[in-house]
């Protein structure tokens, strides 16, 4: 998958977590909290995401991401640990 699609998964997972949220605001450079998200929704948009992607990460690997494209970047990196 690209970076792109990977996005667009994120993406509309931050969108059913958080919903009423302008979809505009939702970039790569957005940062979960900057959208509102507190830390139980952070942590539903990663397995979310991991989810929808199939993916199983251990949650140290996304330590210090900062914004989407940490998130993206950190999932894309680890495509190849798919959830059994």
């Amino acid at each position: 998958m690209s970076d792109e699609e990977v996005f667009k998964v994120v993406r509309g997972v931050v969108l059913e977590i958080l919903p009423g949220l302008d979809p505009d605001l939702v970039t790569m450079r957005s940062s979960l909290a900057q959208l509102g998200a507190n830390s139980i929704d952070r942590l539903d948009v990663t397995l979310g995401a991991m989810e929808a992607l199939r993916l199983r990460i251990p949650m140290t690997a996304f330590a210090g991401v900062s914004n989407l494209e940490g998130l993206v970047n950190v999932l894309l990196r680890n495509q190849g640990a798919s959830a059994s």
